[in-house]
């Protein structure tokens, strides 16, 4: 049986997709939060590196997500939040299908009600800076494992996989 692309919209488990294509995957052995209310997600790839600043994050999630997954490499830092509910709910606006931040977000309560899948380490109210530092669309490492902008992601309660 094969895994059915992201733009068909099917829930896929990654456990099943684990099974199915072995090392082909690589896992993600951090333990995020699924703090969305989309639970599985899954679609290309577009990243961005920052820290402690959302103001790359705000630009990007409100320009077309045309079905992608914005990972985020905040450094692991959980002092400031790099998405809240009006920047997530413009990526519902926008079409992606989903965001994974390796640092905080904010309003999870609201963006749990959103029909966005999101990944995060936690939460924290603090807002971020807003000068625009960081980089879009380049490599980006969280727990050891690549993110290359265009290669796909899935998502859901059990973990993150992705190609390599």
């Amino acid at each position: 049986m094969s895994a059915p692309t992201p733009a068909e919209g099917t829930a896929v488990n990654t456990a099943d997709l684990y099974d199915e294509r072995g090392d082909e995957l690589v896992s993600v052995s951090l333990q995020f939060q699924s703090l969305g209310g989309r639970s599985h997600f899954s679609g290309p790839v577009r990243t961005i590196r920052c820290f402690q600043d959302n103001a790359l994050v705000k630009s990007t999630l409100n320009s077309p997500g045309n079905g992608a997954v914005l990972v985020v490499d905040g450094g692991g830092s959980l002092g400031t939040a790099l998405m809240g509910d009006m920047i997530a709910e413009s990526a519902v606006a926008n079409g992606w299908a989903g965001v994974v931040i390796n640092g905080a977000i904010r309003d999870r309560v609201a963006i749990g009600q959103l029909d966005l899948g999101v990944k995060a380490l936690g939460s924290n109210p603090r807002k971020s800076l807003k000068a625009g530092a960081g980089e879009v669309d380049v490599d980006v490492v969280i727990d050891g494992v690549t993110f290359r902008p265009g290669a796909t992601v899935w998502c859901d309660p059990d973990g993150i996989l992705v190609e390599p």
